[in-house]
């Protein structure tokens, strides 16, 4: 070991430091030379002739140095000296311009860089704290154990330890007993060191090798020195470090079996509450009662909506993050040799992920019955509206005919008379012809809501049955009036030829005048901008025909006219009605002037469906130009984050970073998911449902969404878990993208998982001998058991990566935790509460005491508990 570098022999020594390290260093040597029954007095005097300096370094090493000349002459001294000398430079100390005729010169200098070169090897060298050097593993262990007490802060081995705190510190924090801390003060540096140098004398067998009062007097006390006396304390002490490095050990293990636990705790919470929300979920989705209404559908259709947008995505998260925890518990679990995590019954990964398929073919019927009942009620009340406008035109239709089939003016008329009760009759009979088609529409309509389970099926039945029996009834007087007005024709025989053709021709025409104002006032339902056009078209082929109808109602009044010219040229009796129609001229004109005003009104309801249509076909076609372009980009990420999950290179820091930003991206791309979401609302609020611009529906996107979502988060998850293995195991980032390599390499399928062909293959190509070793066969199965222990039939990249580093891993065990509490309890067999409380911190120490099962073992004292049963448990073996 090479000298520090602040020993030079062209410099000279401090006065006060040569006086510390003359006193110091004697009183260092003394205490190893009085287990040889002798001492020096004067430093660089009593080594000159090498026979105290070959005993001290015998003493110290424990070694036998050559037998020393025993001659007084020059040259003796110098061969003994440079015994010595060369045994030190035997242990690895490289000696700088220190020679043995210097010391048998009795140079004080030189013979004081001996002592502390055989100082810095054999007392303070082996000290390491956490792989730091002998002088920063001292200063290190010193600022550890000093560092709960008030005034003191070791900085340096001179000026820290001027007012004697950090001595009185170091002995209380290991001999309690011995000081009373509490009772020191700052402002007394010679009484404490002091107190320090004599309980260290009387108690701890450590000699007085430095004067308190040159080392409050001096500037800055001699380095050496103290790092020589301080020294003396950590071998004291090595002991109790021993059982502190034993307490390190077991609270670390119980750390990580605490921190295990609650993982644990957590994951049966969060699927506890996923699994309560779907068995809440479930039932509501399967309540397929509809609702008599549309509104009330509607609303139905509004509470999906929000489940769908409000609800659902948190526990999407929620399943996600369930299954991740749960990797990254077994991995760590994996990692501390924990036996895996089972979770109570019915809370498995593989139960919520059947619970939550379940949800979601519940959810997708409970989709398809909601779509389905509302176009049933939609058509319900398209027909429910045509039936009511049909039969309240029937029934204005039939009121007072009974009535009037029911009269007998023909007993009293005359034959002209009669002859127009006849006609009219006619008339009526042919009206009556026209009306039977409208009967039977209705009754069509009536049986159709009847087939649609129409919530007011019982009041549309019976006014049908009415409008049927009336019907019926009408037939019947009908017949019977054509048959008395017959047998009365035969008795008259003039007939006013100009009412007959009035009549011939204004029944046609007033049938053909309610047949338009019926079509004006039917009501449609349409689902396409086609569809609207369609009516249009009619409507504009119906506006056509308006001039020939107009026409023909000029030649009907025409008739009109004649007759009142007639009645005026002979001085008849005005008439002012046709004996063959119950219809009059004004009626007509009447009927005529509602139509020119129902054309219009038809015109403009037109042209809103028609505007409501194109606004629906422009919802369709925004929804759809954006959902060719989300559904690409979806499936498109989904194909790049499983390449990336395939084929990751580089460090798994730059791996990191990288999916974080592609996972950023992702999130950053969900405002374009929220728009469609809006378009999708806006199309389903107008009820529109279908979409032949598109292929990809929002439930598509949906899907695809959650799938991306999971993809990423699950790739992410199996870099942390091997950052964890990598940190747990030790391994380069180089050792991890080799067996990176070779696993993507040997995984044919690019699935994230080798066949046990494969994994051979894997194992050949990496140097294992398969093939030509005898056993090679027994060896690879031995292998599977470990990789693969379910007998899956694959190898997973985790299971790849355990098996490569698990034999050469240093990691802890429960042979070692034994042997780290076995030290606590001082070798005995037991481990006491008080034990327990005083090693460990409080927290740690009070899982023990909970834990610990009472030891059985004969010779105990009560209250004794067992660790070496909690320390199997903890690893899930038997005792050991």
């Amino acid at each position: 070991m090479e000298q520090e570098e602040d020993w030079d022999r062209d410099l000279l020594l401090d006065p006060a430091w040569e006086k510390q390290q003359r006193k110091t260093f004697t009183a260092w040597c003394n205490s190893h030379l009085r287990k040889a029954g002798t001492q020096i007095e004067n430093i660089e005097e009593d080594f000159r002739n090498g026979l105290k300096l070959m005993l001290l370094l015998e003493v110290i090493s424990g070694e036998r140095l050559p037998r020393p000349d025993k001659g007084k002459m020059r040259f003796h001294k110098i061969a003994n000296v440079n015994k010595a000398l060369d045994f030190i430079a035997s242990k690895g100390v490289k000696l700088v311009s220190i020679g043995a005729e210097e010391i048998v010169d009795g140079n004080l200098k030189m013979t004081l860089g001996m002592i502390w070169t055989i100082i810095l090897r054999f007392a303070i060298q082996d000290i390491s704290v956490e792989e730091t050097s002998a002088k920063e593993g001292l200063l290190l262990w010193c600022q550890r154990k000093t560092a709960p007490y008030r005034n003191v802060n070791v900085q340096n081995f001179h000026t820290s330890w001027k007012d004697g705190l950090a001595l009185c510190a170091l002995i209380h924090r290991h001999r309690p007993d011995l000081i009373d801390y509490a009772k020191l003060r700052k402002d007394d540096p010679v009484g404490n060191l002091n107190t320090a140098f004599e309980v260290a004398e009387k108690y701890l067998d450590i000699p007085k090798m430095l004067d308190a009062e040159d080392i409050v007097n001096t500037p800055k006390p001699d380095e050496k020195a103290v790092m020589t006396y301080v020294s003396c304390f950590y071998h004291a002490f090595a002991g109790a470090e021993q059982a502190e490095t034993a307490a390190n050990r077991i609270c670390k293990v119980l750390a990580v079996n605490q921190e295990n636990e609650k993982l644990m705790e957590e994951y049966e919470k969060l699927a506890s509450e996923l699994l309560e929300w779907i068995r809440r979920t479930v039932p509501w989705l399967e309540n397929r009662v509809g609702e008599p209404s549309m509104s009330a559908m509607q609303r139905k259709l509004e509470d999906f909506r929000d489940y769908r947008r409000l609800h659902k995505p948190p526990r999407v998260q929620e399943k996600c993050q369930l299954e991740i925890n749960f990797n990254t518990l077994q991995t760590k679990l994996r990692l501390s040799h924990r036996p895996a995590f089972m979770p109570s019954e019915g809370k498995l990964v593989s139960d919520i992920a059947n619970a939550w398929r379940g949800l979601e073919q519940v959810e997708k019927g409970y989709e398809d019955w909601l779509l389905s009942e509302i176009r049933r009620l939609q058509r319900l009340q398209h027909l429910a509206e045509k039936f009511r406008q049909k039969a309240s035109l029937h029934e204005a239709w039939t009121r007072g005919k009974e009535d009037m089939l029911s009269q007998r003016d023909y007993e009293s008329a005359s034959l002209q008379e009669v002859r127009a009760l006849l006609r009219r009759h006619e008339a009526f009979e042919s009206d009556l012809a026209a009306h039977q088609d409208r009967v039977e529409h209705i009754a069509a309509l009536a049986q159709e809501l009847n087939e649609l389970d129409y919530h007011e099926a019982a009041s549309v039945n019976s006014r049908c049955q009415a409008i049927c029996d009336q019907w019926d009834s009408l037939g019947t007087l009908t017949q019977k009036r054509r048959d008395a007005l017959e047998r009365m024709e035969k008795l008259l025989e003039t007939i006013d030829q100009l009412q007959l053709e009035f009549a011939r021709r204004a029944a046609p025409f007033n049938n053909w005048l309610d047949g338009a104002v019926e079509d004006l006032q039917d009501v449609w339902l349409v689902h396409s901008v086609e569809e609207t056009q369609s009516l249009l078209t009619a409507h504009e082929q119906f506006k056509a025909t308006l001039p020939e109808a107009d026409r023909e109602r000029g030649a009907i009044m025409g008739i009109q006219a004649e007759i009142q010219k007639i009645c005026q040229t002979y001085g008849l009796r005005p008439i002012t009605t046709s004996p063959y129609i119950s219809l009059s001229p004004q009626d007509i004109n009447n009927k005529w002037d509602k139509i020119r005003k129902l054309v219009p009104s038809r015109d403009q309801t037109l042209q809103e469906e028609l505007a409501r249509q194109q606004m629906n076909e422009r919802l369709r076609r925004q929804f759809a130009a954006q959902a060719n372009a989300i559904g690409p980009w979806i499936q498109a990420k989904v194909e790049e984050v499983g390449r990336l999950a395939a084929g990751l290179i580089g460090s798994l820091e730059d791996q990191m970073a990288g999916l974080r930003q592609q996972e950023q991206n992702i999130i950053n791309y969900k405002s374009n998911i929220d728009r469609l979401e809006g378009d999708h609302q806006l199309l389903q609020e107008s009820l529109v449902f279908d979409n032949k611009h598109t292929v990809y529906s929002m439930e598509h996107i949906r899907v695809g969404w959650e799938q991306l979502l999971t993809s990423i988060a699950r790739t992410i998850n199996e870099v942390e878990n091997q950052v964890l293995t990598r940190d747990a195991k030790g391994l380069s980032q180089e050792q991890l993208n080799e067996f990176r390599a070779s696993f993507n390499h040997f995984d044919r399928k690019r699935n994230g998982m080798m066949e046990p062909d494969d994994f051979r293959a894997c194992l050949i190509s990496m140097g294992y001998d398969l093939v030509s070793a005898p056993d090679g066969e027994v060896e690879f199965a031995r292998i599977m058991t470990m990789v693969d222990p379910n007998a899956a039939g694959v190898v997973t990249f985790q299971a790849f990566i355990d098996f490569m580093t698990r034999e050469t891993a240093e990691t802890d065990t429960a042979e070692q935790v034994v042997a780290s509490f076995k030290i606590l309890a001082g070798d005995k067999k037991y481990i006491t509460a008080e034990e327990l409380r005083r090693e460990l911190p409080a927290e740690q120490a009070e899982y023990c005491i909970r834990r610990m099962v009472p030891y059985k073992g004969s010779g105990a004292p009560a209250g004794a508990l067992d660790y070496v049963a909690f320390s199997s448990a903890l690893y899930g073996e038997s005792d050991l």
